[in-house]
């Protein structure tokens, strides 16, 4: 009974249709597309949640510098956008009567109908050909409209929806998950994670937990571990980041970043950036922000390490490598030349440079 009540909350929460016999988000073909690549391909990196489950809400990007980005549903999208508009390429969506995905502005959306939503209160639902929709709205209800007029939608109801999701998980899947992860797994420091995707893929890669049933008890530890455990975990010397702290440069909440974090501060203001490309950009140019250059600032940033703070212009800086943070391609901070050549050298880094040798020429080639 306990675990029925886990899976229970799960397709609650996040929209699965229970007890709506006539519509599953599940594949009509058995077979989702997948474009994402590596072990966490099939798990939506913002929410966590496992695509094919959720698949005929599925929504997914290209990014310029090639990455490929899946998600649950458009609200994911939504919660996305500012860490990727600047790489955007294409945006693609499952079309529900093909399960294929196709470009968004060749999608038919019907939004609002009696089928759930994911991730949010209001359904969103693509198709491939304006008759399939209205086919879908004669069943469901809901209303005919366009990419850029749904995508609106999910942007005005982020807030509330990101609400309504985190009030369920808080009275019932942060808990579960706790009691879960101290039953069931060895210790797992989700600070090392970039991604929520990544840290599910290790925990059954590498079997950190013991005997999970599935998502039904992978997605409530997971959360644990993501949204509960990962901002309770404290260094010494961390960079403390206020919750409503914002990017003066993208605009994204640094607080949900904590492993990227980095900080001006001179005697009159503090910034926080959600990474050290987002701090350069600042510094180069603070008019493009509507501030004006910071007097002698104490320059810190994360070591990716240790995720320590240490000062800016004594750290050692990795350019091109494949590991991303929230804004795609970073100056990967390093408190060592020794650790920071080591991390070029696994993670297929270009250069190791010095505070002084970034340029805002560099910084360009990272977008």
């Amino acid at each position: 009974m306990r675990i029925l009540s886990v899976v229970v909350a799960v397709c609650l929460m996040f929209g699965l249709a229970l007890g709506v016999e006539e519509f599953n988000k599940m594949p009509s073909s058995g077979k989702a597309e997948l474009i994402q690549v590596g072990e966490n391909k099939e798990w939506c990196p913002i929410c966590g949640m496992k695509l094919p489950m959720f698949y005929k809400t599925n929504h997914a990007v290209k990014l310029t510098d090639g990455t490929k980005k899946q998600y649950c549903s458009i609200r994911c999208l939504a919660v996305d956008m500012s860490a990727i508009k600047e790489r955007l390429d294409e945006i693609l969506v499952v079309a529900v009567d093909t399960d294929k995905l196709i470009d968004v502005k060749k999608a038919f959306y019907i939004i609002g109908s009696k089928a759930p939503g994911t991730m949010s209160m209001v359904s969103k639902y693509a198709f491939s050909t304006e008759n399939a929709a209205k086919d879908f709205q004669k069943e469901y209800g809901g209303e005919l409209a366009d990419f850029d007029v749904v995508f609106a939608e999910a942007n005005a109801s982020l807030e509330k929806d990101i609400a309504m999701v985190t009030s369920k998980k808080e009275k019932m899947m942060y808990p579960k998950g706790k009691k879960i992860y101290e039953v069931k797994c060895q210790k797992i420091d989700p600070m090392v994670y970039n991604t929520i995707s990544e840290l599910k893929a290790n925990i059954v890669g590498k079997n950190l937990c013991k005997e999970l049933n599935g998502e039904a008890e992978l997605q409530p530890v997971a959360l644990y571990l993501w949204e509960v455990a990962r901002f309770a975990h404290t260094h010494a010397a961390q960079i403390d980041v206020p919750k409503d702290a914002k990017c003066p440069v993208c605009g994204m909440f640094v607080a949900k970043y904590p492993k990227w974090v980095a900080m001006l501060k001179d005697d009159e203001h503090t910034h926080y950036f959600d990474g050290v490309k987002d701090m350069m950009k600042f510094i180069f140019a603070p008019e493009l922000y509507n501030h004006s250059a910071l007097k002698n600032p104490d320059i810190k940033v994360t070591d990716y390490y240790s995720l320590e703070a240490i000062q800016a212009k004594e750290a050692f800086y990795v350019v091109g490598s494949d590991t991303y943070g929230p804004m795609g391609h970073e100056l990967i901070p390093f408190s060592t030349r020794d650790n920071a050549e080591t991390f070029k050298k696994d993670h297929r880094g270009k250069q190791v440079v010095t505070f002084n040798e970034i340029t805002p020429e560099l910084v360009r080639t990272l977008d």
